[in-house]
């Protein structure tokens, strides 16, 4: 009898019980190896953003986020591969990525009066929720050096993680404009 789909992969396996996991090349590390944090952090700002999908954000910022959620599983599989892996399922993150998000943040930018301030994270819920997922995203950037400095994983994660916060960031300042929220200002005393 043939299994069906959504029979054939189990959610528990119980070979992490030592404090290990498994990598894409089968090579097994403890789970507070640099490249689990690496992908972990990338899985947990793909959650984020999951998070600010549910609120008051346009269509337009939906679609794109949703695009950026299916990227972040490119990266995390990036991240959950060595480079010299034998592998020919696994997508790793492109250049393509990171010119869609130059694209869109140039767009974006194009529609928001200039930045000359520091401004305080806020606005709508779904904006700050974004600006939320920019600082995981920037955490994410730190976990990715901390991978660098043990072992090559390529320059393209680092790059992609870069241009994502700064894409996150004007995400939220496009959605508080399209709603017609000012920004709070950061205020020197």
């Amino acid at each position: 009898m043939k299994k069906k789909a959504w029979e054939a992969m189990k959610i528990y396996t119980k070979t992490g019980d030592d404090g290990t996991t498994g990598l894409f090349s089968g090579a097994r590390v403890t789970k507070t190896h640099p490249r689990v944090e690496a992908y972990g952090t990338a899985d947990e700002l793909n959650s984020v953003i999951g998070v600010a999908r549910t609120h008051d954000i346009s269509e337009q910022a939906d679609t794109w986020l949703e695009r950026v959620q299916n990227q972040l599983f490119y990266l995390g599989a990036d991240l959950a591969t060595p480079q010299d892996a034998k592998s020919d399922h696994v997508v790793r993150i492109d250049e393509d990525a990171i010119h869609w998000l130059e694209q869109t943040i140039d767009e974006m930018t194009a529609a928001l009066p200039p930045l000359k301030h520091f401004v305080l994270p806020g606005g709508t819920t779904g904006a700050a929720h974004l600006h939320v997922a920019r600082t995981v995203c920037r955490r994410a950037e730190r976990c990715v050096v901390t991978l660098m400095t043990h072992e090559p994983i390529g320059d393209l994660p680092m790059r992609y993680l870069n241009r994502l916060s700064d894409w996150l960031f004007t995400l939220a300042r496009w959605e508080n404009h399209q709603q017609g929220i000012s920004e709070a200002k950061w205020r020197v005393r």
